[in-house]
């Protein structure tokens, strides 16, 4: 007697036909379902500059940016919606998850500091294809860039501000720290000024 066999579902899976029956936006940190709360006007402003920049320069490339609707599978079944992610590996369109992630932007809110400074750097430096992770700040102007050193799972940090450019040759393009800020309307800081860019 033939039997079929079938492959036993993943939690991410399971996660995928639970979230599709609900309204509301979730990502699932390999265990349970986590609820994406709305942003404030400038976490959204700074999320389209870094889109907007990033697809700039690409277009016409190998490499593809994506905006925070794109899922990034990382370790345990969890599934992350970075604000921006870049991919340079080719897909249909009905993927769920974005292979050949090389660069994942997430822009900070005031409750998300935690999680994204920790516990989505240990799930994206997991991940072997991710070699830069970008954190923006969404009160004054700055950006902590994780890089990946080598073959191996060793990281350098790096602290950018006003004046300073980020650099990410795995992909080949340039970005002043400020165009991500541009019409961000920013509390003033020293050395900064009231808004970056102008008010929007």
């Amino acid at each position: 007697m033939n039997i079929a066999l079938r492959k036993p579902r993943t939690a991410r899976a399971e996660f995928f036909d639970w979230a599709d029956a609900r309204e509301g936006r979730y990502e699932f940190d390999g265990f349970q379902p986590v609820a994406i709360v709305g942003a404030t006007r400038n976490h959204g402003r700074i999320a389209q500059n870094i889109s907007s920049a990033l697809r700039t320069r690409l277009r016409g490339g190998p490499c593809e940016v994506l905006g925070s609707d794109a899922g990034l599978a990382t370790i345990d079944d969890a599934v992350r919606y970075p604000d921006a992610l870049m991919s340079c590996t080719k897909g249909p369109g009905t993927d769920r998850v974005i292979p050949g992630v090389v660069v994942v932007f997430e822009v900070l809110s005031p409750t998300s500091g935690r999680t994204d400074r920790i516990v989505k750097l240990r799930e994206y430096r997991a991940v072997p294809s991710i070699r830069r992770y970008v954190i923006a700040e969404h009160t004054g102007i700055g950006l902590m860039v994780f890089e990946r050193m080598g073959g191996d799972d060793a990281w350098t940090a790096t602290a950018l501000a006003a004046g300073e450019t980020l650099r990410m040759p795995e992909i080949g393009i340039e970005v002043p720290v400020t165009e991500f800020y541009e019409g961000v309307d920013l509390p003033e800081a020293e050395g900064e000024g009231a808004v970056a860019g102008g008010s929007g």
